[in-house]
């Protein structure tokens, strides 16, 4: 069953959604940062020291780590190592220096950052370079209205799901669940993730409801490993939805 015409919009919106860390010591530019990208869809955590940030990546996944590169009381280029490794190969990576530091920029592009920004930050240009970051590093998410995964489609615009092309009755919070769960086959994600991600930062839901909604879309997808997928459990952590061989 398509979405009602309200959710449409929401659900293509959702596929397009990224969790963006931001690491820096000014207050100010954390909040015109998180203001910025949530406006723009996004999920924004903001850090304001790397043992915050870092110990948050062992818990959490990033899509995008946006930094300073001259804060007093860290090597940016170690913390960009450090983040690397706790996260999926590529975390695309931009970093923000100052107006004369000429030196700070060919640094950061030496340690593989992959863009940068030219403080004062002004809105307009950070959600235009993040956009086209994401959309160079993550092209499947962009390039269609059509999500498929083997047998099983999912129109983002329509919100409409099929198994070999039947279609299957979803709610729309049910179609995101899938949805973001094949988006990140074989990635283990907690449920603060899926919380953000399906219903909102802001929204206090029970417990049980996460796990209600997992069961469902395991049911009506028919997540078997008879059919070549397992939406199993991670312990005290969340979900993780497996490819697997039949």
């Amino acid at each position: 069953m398509p979405a009602p015409a309200r959710f449409r919009n929401q659900l293509f919106h959702l596929t397009n959604s990224m969790r963006i860390a931001v690491l820096d010591d000014d207050v100010s530019l954390l909040q015109l940062a998180n203001e910025t990208l949530t406006a723009a869809g996004h999920i924004c955590h903001t850090f304001s020291n790397d043992k915050e940030m870092l110990q948050q990546f062992r818990r959490e996944s990033y899509e995008l780590l946006i930094l300073s590169w001259q804060i007093p009381s860290l090597n940016a280029a170690d913390v960009v190592f450090a983040a690397r490794e706790k996260c999926p190969p590529g975390l695309p990576v931009m970093f923000l220096a100052s107006l004369s530091g000429e030196d700070e920029i060919l640094d950061g592009l030496a340690a593989g950052a992959d863009d940068y920004m030219v403080k004062p930050v002004r809105r307009s240009e950070l959600v235009t370079r993040v956009q086209a970051l994401l959309r160079r590093k993550y092209p499947s998410q962009n390039a269609t209205d059509m999500r498929q995964f083997g047998p099983y489609k999912f129109e983002t615009r329509a919100g409409a799901a099929s198994v070999n092309d039947i279609p299957v009755d979803m709610t729309h919070k049910e179609f995101s669940l899938a949805l973001l769960l094949f988006n990140n086959l074989g990635r283990p994600l907690s449920r603060a993730y899926i919380l953000e991600s399906v219903w909102s930062r802001d929204v206090e839901i029970p417990t049980r409801t996460i796990d209600t909604h997992i069961s469902r879309v395991r049911s009506k997808l028919a997540l078997i490993p008879a059919n070549g997928y397992r939406l199993a459990p991670v312990y005290s952590y969340g979900y993780r939805l497996e490819q697997i061989s039949v």
